[in-house]
């Protein structure tokens, strides 16, 4: 790679960089290129992205970005993955392949601009998805609503009970 090259790549991921705000950080040393293959395409399949990086380069990207914060990480063979918006999902995903495959491991993450360890992962990939956590969300704020219509209802419901047992 000529300079020309790497000044191009450092700026492509520092562009990439600025934009996301949760990040996976790899270790590939041993993973098969058939199974590299198959976690590519399964991240993909979620709408992630997956890259492999040259460490020098990486960390000159990631200056004045949130990723700056996994610096130290960036030693030995080293993998990014990333979705623009469900971390859940790709830590999930990650934690399945990982379960499965000795030769790739997580060496830490970058969750909303903050350093995860890799014993914490397991946490996040246990978490339920985004449209699940709404849901919930939703249902706790519209049972205070729901309640207190059910209370202005009740007077009414109990006059018109009434009056059936005088009409009785």
């Amino acid at each position: 790679m000529n300079r020309q090259e790497k000044q191009e790549t450092v700026q492509s991921l520092g562009e990439q960089f600025r934009s996301i705000s949760s990040a996976f950080l790899l270790d590939y040393k041993g993973l098969k290129v058939v199974d590299a293959t198959e976690l590519r395409r399964k991240v993909r399949e979620i709408e992630g992205r997956y890259m492999v990086v040259k460490n020098s380069l990486a960390l000159r990207a990631a200056k004045g970005t949130r990723m700056e914060a996994l610096g130290p990480y960036f030693a030995g063979p080293t993998a990014i993955a990333f979705h623009p918006k469900d971390v859940v999902a790709l830590a999930r995903l990650l934690n399945e392949v990982t379960r499965g495959n000795a030769g790739l491991s997580c060496k830490a993450a970058l969750v909303e601009g903050k350093v995860v360890p890799p014993s914490e992962i397991q946490a996040l990939a246990s978490m339920p998805s985004r449209e699940v956590m709404l849901g919930r969300l939703l249902f706790l704020l519209r049972a205070p609503l729901q309640r207190f219509a059910t209370v202005l209802k009740a007077p009414v419901r109990d006059l018109v009970l009434v009056l059936k047992q005088v009409k009785k």
